[in-house]
């Protein structure tokens, strides 16, 4: 028999220490990911609507959400530098059927996307809020991609009395 105490570790809490890490990974509790290498996000450019949408889609189709997505957003933001825009879209959360991602997108700004969150089964629905710029009146859309690609649109006016982004 080796003396493991010599070693600075006892049997006993190396042990104890392994069964942690076994039910932890048996109950899908320890997951290992490697960093990724940093890289540009494409997200923040100065460009148009159009442009912007057909990076980010690559032309599909964007439908009418009708009551599929809820976005709320006031008519008249008395101060541009902070409008508060909750999404919210009818989704199962399903591995087969979820919401991918919410985005945000102002019509007037020079940086059209203001936002994007990506979301998961696991998020359990498909909801988002946050306090975006807006620089001048114009729409507001809020696009959902949904796990089979079909793009949903809701999109509304918002008067801008301040602008938030210099102008």
């Amino acid at each position: 028999m080796t003396n493991d105490k010599a070693a600075g570790i006892s049997r006993r809490r190396a042990l104890g220490t392994l069964g942690v890490f076994g039910v932890a990974a048996a109950s899908g509790g320890l997951t290992i990911s490697l960093p990724r290498p940093a890289a540009a996000q494409t997200f923040g450019q100065q460009e148009t609507v159009d442009e912007a949408l057909k990076r980010l889609f690559a032309g599909r189709p964007l439908k009418d959400a009708g009551n599929l997505v809820k976005l709320d957003v006031p008519l008249i933001a008395e101060n541009g530098s902070a409008v508060k825009v909750e999404v919210e879209a009818t989704s199962p959360m399903t591995p087969a059927n979820h919401v991918k991602h919410i985005y945000v997108v102002a019509d007037k700004n020079r940086i059209p996307v203001v936002t994007r969150v990506t979301l998961s089964p696991e998020s359990g629905q498909a909801y988002m809020a946050a306090n975006v710029r807006l620089g001048e009146t114009g729409d507001v859309r809020a696009i959902v991609e949904q796990s089979d690609g079909t793009l949903l649109q809701a999109k509304r006016e918002v008067k801008v009395t301040v602008g938030g982004c210099g102008g």
